[in-house]
Order: C-alpha cells, then structure tokens, then sequence
C-alpha cells in the first residue's frame, strides 16, 4: 500500500503541475468552440459503440469500453490531451498543439507566456476535430467535459474490484447498472506508468488559468478525484453520447 502512494505521487509529480487532490469546483466559463471534423458512422462491430444508461440527470450515455478497447477490461489506446492517435512518445516534442517544445503551445492557450511567439486563442473545450472519441466513432460521440465527470461521480458508487482478473473501479448508479474502468496506468515519454494500479481518464476541459494541463479523473485503490494531468501525457479516454 505504501508503495502505491510513493508511486501515486511521483506520478502527478510527472504528469501534472501544482495539482490538487481534489477538485470540487467546476470550469467556468467554458467556452464549447464547436468545430466538426468530416463525419464518420460508427462502426457497429466495434463494442465501444455500446453504451450504458445510468439515469444521469443530464440523460448522457457512457461508452462500455475505453476508446479503442473491445471489452470493458482491455485498456484501450492512449492518447495526449487534443490528439486523436495512440503514438510511441509522449513528450512536448511529439505534441501536435505545440512547435517543438513546452511553452510554445499553438491550439488550446490562454495565457501567452505559454504560447508560441505570445499566441492565445483563448479555446478552454476540444473542438471536435481534436476530440479522439469523435475522431473514431464519429459526430456525436466526444470525450466527457469535466463536469460530465464530475456528474457521473455524484451519481454512482464506487468500488475497487476485478473483472476477469484486470483491477479498477466499478461505478455503479441508482438505477443498478453500471461502468467498469480499468486501472490502465498512462504513457510518458516512451515509459508506460502503473497499469493495474492507477487510472486516468481525459475530459475535454482545458484548465482555463494554466494552460499546459487539462483536467481528468483518476483513480487508485484508495480513492478517486478530478485532478488535472500535463497535457502530453497519453491517458485513456472513455466516449459518452446524448442519448438517443
């Protein structure tokens, strides 16, 4: 258990900057920015594109599977935050929304001292050509925002388990059923971090007053939270839908 909690640590230490534990307090404003890539049908022999009620408030629908995965245990792809291919190295030097190198951001910046030559577009949401869930299964399907999180969260229990033998958390709602998320670890570099003992999982939402990170779920053994992750890290992404 000890061990866990070094490793937790040096972790966020790695993908994060100044990151709080937890994070009660939602991004506002939000800006959506909407921009759609080319259309693209889901693909009905791909199992993400099965979905799971809850009885949210907001009636949005969660993906079974992580994104590229086939059943609800696999891992699924990792991606950088706004990147909508898996690669082997996940630095600034590989990032698509930067030139080069950290602080020469070129996409999703509100402060300029982080942006290229002074740049600032002021984006705080993934636009839809940036959104990996669209990318793969197509107009409609996206990454959850932080507060959808955030609700999914408020409106379901939570336990450590297994499934088939692969460790995460089971997020059960009021209406019995359920999302299992695997504790899939995350990519740095060319260096693959805690797979079976920590979970990551982008939102959309940028955090709108440092720009180098976003914000996403995480979870250990011991407990989960919202936090925020540097945005060249590879995480796993879990789709959700309005429903149908």
């Amino acid at each position: 258990m000890a061990m866990l909690a070094v490793g937790a640590a040096l972790l966020t230490t790695a993908c994060g900057k100044d990151d709080p534990t937890d994070d009660p307090t939602p991004d506002t404003p939000t800006p959506v920015n909407p921009v759609d890539p080319d259309p693209v049908d889901p693909d009905p022999e791909d199992l993400t594109a099965d979905w799971v009620d809850l009885g949210l408030p907001s009636g949005l629908l969660w993906a079974k599977c992580n994104l590229g995965a086939n059943s609800p245990e696999e891992y699924g792809d990792y991606y950088a935050w706004g990147e909508i291919e898996p690669k082997e190295v996940y630095d600034w030097n590989t990032y698509m929304h930067c030139n080069g190198g950290y602080g020469q951001l070129t996409k999703y910046c509100t402060d300029p001292e982080y942006g290229y030559n002074g740049f600032t577009d002021n984006l705080t949401t993934l636009q839809a050509v940036d959104d990996a869930a669209t990318a793969k299964l197509g107009t409609g399907v996206r990454m959850p925002t932080a507060d959808e999180w955030r609700e999914l969260i408020a409106n379901t229990t939570a336990e450590w388990t297994t499934e088939n033998g692969v460790n995460g958390r089971r997020l059960t709602a009021s209406n019995g059923k359920s999302l299992f998320l695997p504790a899939a670890g995350r990519h740095l570099l060319s260096d693959f971090y805690y797979a079976g003992e920590i979970g990551g999982y982008w939102s959309s939402s940028l955090v709108a007053d440092s720009t180098n990170v976003a914000r996403n779920f995480e979870f250990t053994l011991e407990k989960q939270f919202m936090t925020r992750g540097n945005r060249r890290c590879g995480m796993s992404v879990r789709p959700v839908r309005p429903a149908l």
